[in-house]
């Protein structure tokens, strides 16, 4: 951490370590307040309070110092039966706690931790761990939550119900002093995105990281247990972003996180006989979307005036919202560059008995095989010639009879 004492908060975190040292000194005075070996217990609290809640409460279980658990306090499930309530609150005026304590009283043992002896919350709880001197002036909850975390760890220590494998609190006080005074990463200050994965009692640590974040920096956070990390959160893995552990991770998690990052990285393979040169995207796959080979989408807003083009002596400026391609449509841009078709009457076909090559014609005089030169258009047209001449012929300019267009015959018609 950089520029220590630049800010209230900057100052209030470097100072942790020392007021966990106070904490733990403190732990005699404040035994009356916490839970006893083999008491059946849930710990409530809000917001930072809730996450150090369930920090301890899988601390507490994991060393076999009794069945614990953890609750935000507007969720505490009334008709569950526990030995102990122990209450976790800053300020000792939160709203859902004194609720909780008061609803409780009478019917079951409670205890809270606050940093205010001044507060309701003294009268709402049977026994009350004052930590005073782990108050805080900024907004942002800091060293109470860890002063607090560290008091409740130094308890089990104290009576030998320590997990294995979590390090006595002396030696996580040496690792938070050199941490705060340890430059970060470049990398890690210029990133966009964290996400903070814990497992055990750590997920309650990366829940408090992520809060932190939010709340100091208005950064884009996220936390889970660890292995949860691989069942679809992994996918926002990228340049930019960084993935925080505390302690160890899961075996395999590294490479499922460098395989699902590795994508963003990979750079284009070079042409064969060309080094260095970049392939040229292949634009089958374009066509088969429906869009031209080399076709853009504009990104921005809908509503936003764009060019296009236009026949000369007309304005290319086109104020009017940009169409959006839906499903795997077209181009927007090519129906507005498309010119309208010219309306055209196309001529009627020949009569399929006088088209060439269109089944047999019907029976008559004079309509044998068709033979002769020409084809297509030409062809048909000289016999509907010859038809109309030989029906004006038998029939007058009257046309033909019934009879004879029952034949088969044409009737005469315009050219």
């Amino acid at each position: 951490m950089s520029d220590i004492g630049s800010s209230l908060t900057s100052a209030e975190i470097a100072s942790q370590p020392a007021v966990w040292r106070q904490a733990a000194a403190s732990l005699p005075r404040q035994a009356g307040a916490l839970p006893r070996r083999g008491e059946r217990v849930a710990v409530v609290g809000c917001g930072t309070s809730w996450f150090m809640a369930q920090s301890y409460a899988v601390l507490r279980e994991t060393g076999g110092h009794g069945v614990t658990d953890a609750f935000a306090a507007s969720e505490f499930p009334v008709g569950r039966h526990y030995d102990r309530v122990l209450a976790i609150t800053r300020s000792g005026t939160t709203t859902e706690v004194l609720d909780l304590l008061r609803r409780l009283k009478g019917s079951v043992a409670t205890g809270a931790v606050t940093a205010d002896p001044d507060t309701p919350v003294m009268q709402a709880a049977d026994a009350v761990a004052v930590l005073d001197f782990a108050d805080e002036e900024s907004v942002v909850q800091t060293r109470f939550a860890t002063a607090n975390l560290a008091l409740l760890r130094a308890h089990l220590e104290a009576e030998d119900a320590l997990p294995a494998g979590v390090p006595p609190l002396d030696a996580a006080v040496k690792d938070a002093e050199r941490a705060v005074h340890e430059p970060l990463d470049a990398a890690v200050l210029g990133a966009e995105q964290f996400t903070f994965l814990g497992t055990g009692w750590t997920c309650g640590l990366a829940l408090e990281a992520a809060l932190k974040m939010r709340e100091a920096a208005g950064a884009w956070t996220e936390a889970y247990p660890a292995m949860e990390y691989r069942h679809g959160p992994i996918s926002i893995t990228g340049p930019g972003r960084v993935t925080w552990a505390f302690g160890r991770l899961p075996e395999g998690l590294a490479g499922d996180v460098d395989r699902a990052a590795a994508p963003w990285s990979r750079t284009p393979p070079a042409r064969p006989g060309r080094p260095g040169s970049a392939r040229r995207p292949d634009p089958r796959p374009t066509a088969r979307r429906g869009l031209r080979s080399g076709a853009r989408l504009r990104p921005g807003p809908a509503a936003q005036p764009h060019a296009v083009r236009r026949p000369p002596g007309r304005s290319c400026l086109r104020s009017a919202p940009v169409p959006q391609r839906r499903g795997g449509g077209r181009d927007p841009h090519r129906h507005a560059q498309r010119r309208p078709r010219r309306h055209v009457r196309r001529r009627q076909p020949a009569p399929a008995h006088l088209a060439p090559g269109r089944g047999r014609p019907p029976a008559g005089r004079g309509q044998g095989r068709q033979r002769g030169p020409g084809t297509g258009r030409a062809r048909a047209g000289r016999h509907r010639d010859r038809a109309r001449r030989r029906s004006h012929g038998r029939a007058g300019a009257r046309g033909p009879s019934r009879r004879t267009w029952a034949a088969g015959r044409t009737r005469p018609g315009r050219r």
